[in-house]
């Protein structure tokens, strides 16, 4: 019937409640009970102690006295109608009551016994009488001046009226409890459904959203603005992330299939045509040209693959850095060199003027920056259209003097203000007409982030874009931490 968060409370908080409001209802009649029987014995001691009145001055054991005393003052009782009065002559026999029915002498006056054996000479009594009813009574021994018992008097009054007033308040107590506790049900079960409603129905969009239908997240609702209104704020958030993660991801697979198809087609083209050469078809210029094809080709293929291994290194944590003390001024060198012949052919202006100072080293993995250098240039060159520039220079001041800073600037078509905080995104690509697959800039900027460094945009829509590579200054003797599994 019940179960997860609904049992647990059932079986935890709800029955803890209840046994300490049955423990209570308990402890209240038991309380109830006690204050009327209370009453009642307070009552019967109250008429016992005016004997000490009536009956004193008695030399001997008069019995003749005593009875003419008692008979007086039953009699004279005044509160016949509230209990009965019982004379009882010394030998525990009763002799006289106030309604006129005498008892046999084969019932038992357990309470006259313990009277005359208490030194108080005072016991009382609670129990059924021979017909049934419930009565309480109190006997008093009466003695002479020498301490010898002339007799006893015995008050009993029906526990009837007061049973069934106890009856009735204990009664009330149950039926309060039971409210009580009905009310703690109701409220609790209120309460749980509250919780329970909202999480069952998040699971259930959760798992819709994991077979991969995002538009449920629109079903989420909350009441309340409350920490389950926070986790159905955060799963929508989540699922919205997801959805374009995974419209990034199938974009990034969509260009990286044209990027790895379009070499694989020229490289397949001019393999067929080759073929020809072995029959005598083809001349030696259309072979060289067909085999430089190949080479810048497949040269192309070998990039985008160990961007994509790369990529995977950084997000399963497996990248390790092979980090040394560099000079940072000859490897960005080596990197703009090689670049340069391709700014010409493209007929783009790549401009670097290398500084005659000498910088202090930096430490981390030469291949990996080089990388990062290759990409930079790589993207400026790509936006940069024919005719445009391509500057970069490498910056260290005194103002300065734990970071070197590469400042790489370009005349291209720039990124708008809404795509440029995105850039660095991992399968986002702001211009969908350049080829490239999204996921370079993105493992650019966690190698930065991995050599203590970062890597800054800013641009302008129409007016070109400015990278910032910013490298943290090597110091002897310094011990360098290199973050580790992050993650994009």
């Amino acid at each position: 019937m019940f179960k997860g968060i609904t049992k647990r409370w059932m079986l935890n908080t709800l029955s803890v409640i209840l046994t300490i409001i049955i423990s209570i209802v308990i402890c209240l009649i038991f309380l109830v009970t006690y204050l009327f029987q209370s009453s009642v014995e307070q009552s019967l001691s109250n008429a016992s102690s005016e004997l000490s009145l009536v009956f004193s001055g008695y030399t001997s054991d008069n019995s003749t006295n005593f009875a003419s005393s008692a008979r007086d003052y039953v009699e004279n009782f005044k509160k016949k109608e509230q209990m009965e009065v019982m004379v009882i002559n010394s030998t525990g026999r009763v002799v006289m009551t106030s309604t006129g029915f005498i008892p046999s002498d084969e019932t038992k006056l357990t309470d006259f016994e313990q009277a005359k054996e208490n030194g108080d000479g005072l016991a009382f009594w609670n129990g059924k009488l021979s017909s049934g009813e419930s009565a309480m009574s109190v006997t008093r021994i009466i003695t002479n001046d020498s301490g010898t018992v002339v007799g006893a008097i015995r008050y009993i009054v029906s526990m009837e009226p007061v049973n069934g007033r106890i009856m009735l308040v204990s009664g009330l107590i149950i039926a309060l409890g039971l409210i009580i506790i009905s009310l703690v049900i109701i409220s609790g079960l209120m309460f749980i459904r509250s919780i329970v409603k909202p999480i069952r129905n998040l699971s259930l969009i959760a798992a819709q959203i994991a077979h991969g239908d995002f538009s449920a997240s629109e079903k989420i609702e909350h009441k309340y603005d409350d920490e389950i209104g926070d986790l159905c704020d955060a799963v929508s958030g989540m699922a919205k992330d997801l959805q374009t993660t995974e419209q990034m991801k199938n974009d990034c697979i969509s260009r990286v299939s044209h990027e790895l198809r379009t070499p694989l087609t020229a490289i397949k083209g001019w393999a067929e045509t080759m073929q020809l050469s072995e029959r005598g078809k083809l001349d030696r210029k259309t072979f060289d040209k067909g085999m430089g094809v190949i080479i810048k080709e497949s040269t192309r293929l070998t990039s985008i693959v160990e961007e994509l291994l790369d990529f995977s290194r950084i997000q399963s944590g497996r990248m390790v850095l092979m980090n040394e003390k560099l000079d940072i001024l000859a490897e960005f060198d080596e990197t703009v060199y090689m670049l340069k012949e391709r700014a010409v052919k493209e007929g783009k202006h790549l401009l670097y003027d290398e500084p005659e100072a000498v910088y202090p080293p930096v430490y981390g993995d030469r291949n990996r920056l080089k990388q990062v250098f290759l990409n930079v240039i790589d993207n400026a060159l790509k936006y940069t259209p024919k005719g445009g520039v391509v500057a970069a220079q490498v910056i260290y001041s005194k103002d300065e003097p734990d970071i070197i800073k590469i400042v790489i600037t370009d005349t291209g078509c720039g990124i708008s203000a809404e795509d440029l905080p995105k850039v660095k995104e991992k399968f986002y690509k702001a211009n969908q007409t350049v080829r490239g697959s999204g996921i370079g800039l993105a493992v650019a900027d966690e190698i930065m982030k991995r050599h203590n460094g970062s890597l800054g945009i800013e641009s302008g829509e129409g007016v070109g874009t400015t990278v910032t590579l910013t490298f943290p200054v090597y110091k002897e003797g310094e011990v360098r931490t290199m973050p580790e599994n992050i993650k994009l």
